[in-house]
């Protein structure tokens, strides 16, 4: 919504804020009339978003997702002592061949995105209403795509020809960019990790992610960190 001068962005000190119009909704149900809805939607989203680069938002790269979230789980003694060695040299090996996956894919184009289209981010009224686009960055049009597929590898086919049959509607899809998703879930999860930990000491997050930092959580994290290892070795989903 712009005010009487015509901007959107509003100011109040030292905070830059938008404001949306008031819109109801549900968490969808993805079946596949909502894939191919959601697809168009955001087929429509990025059609826009290819138009020109953002100004100030990051890109999403392995340096800033990847790198730097080690670093920082390592450097701040996040990491217990008896995980420490397993942890550093496992995301090594991740990092390594994260790194070979989008060297090889390099020629994919990268445009303005929502960055963290999950499920939880879309209302459905009459149609989907994406919400909460505090993370968009530019990166590959994938990144906004993966996270709406689930189950087993043949349900995320059915899955993803749904969604990329709507989103062609309104934009061109390149079946290369699907050797990135296990890569791009991999610097999900050690963002994810980092950005908690990052906030650990906002009273706020040990209240909401009680389960956070425990020897528990950190075992189960670098359980999840060695099966994307595998992952990233598996063929990726193709399109029919």
């Amino acid at each position: 919504m712009r005010n009487a001068a015509g901007h959107s962005i509003q100011r109040c000190d030292p905070y830059l804020f938008t404001v949306f119009p008031r819109r109801g909704g549900r968490l969808p149900e993805l079946d596949y009339d909502t894939l191919h809805a959601v697809g168009q939607t955001l087929g429509k989203l990025h059609s826009i978003g290819s138009l020109r680069p953002f100004a100030h938002r990051p890109a999403l790269s392995i340096g800033h997702f990847g790198v730097a979230s080690c670093h920082f789980l390592l450097e701040h003694d996040f990491i217990p002592g008896d995980l420490h060695r397993a942890y550093e040299t496992l995301t090594r090996d991740l990092l390594d061949r994260i790194t070979e996956q989008m060297d090889d894919c390099r020629q994919v184009a990268t445009l303005r995105l929502h960055g963290d289209c999950h499920p939880g981010n879309i209302l459905w009224r009459e149609g989907p209403l994406l919400v909460d686009f505090d993370d968009c960055q530019t990166g590959p049009a994938i990144q906004d795509l993966w996270m709406l597929l689930s189950g087993e590898r043949d349900q995320q086919q059915g899955q993803l020809a749904e969604l990329i049959d709507g989103y062609s509607t309104f934009n061109d899809f390149k079946p290369a960019e699907l050797a990135l998703v296990e890569s791009l879930r991999t610097l999900r999860v050690m963002h994810y990790a980092a950005w908690l930990a990052r906030r650990w000491d906002d009273p706020a997050f040990p209240h909401s992610f009680p389960w956070f930092n425990t020897p528990r959580y950190w075992s189960a994290h670098i359980l999840e960190l060695r099966e994307q290892l595998a992952a990233l070795d598996e063929p990726p989903l193709q399109l029919f």
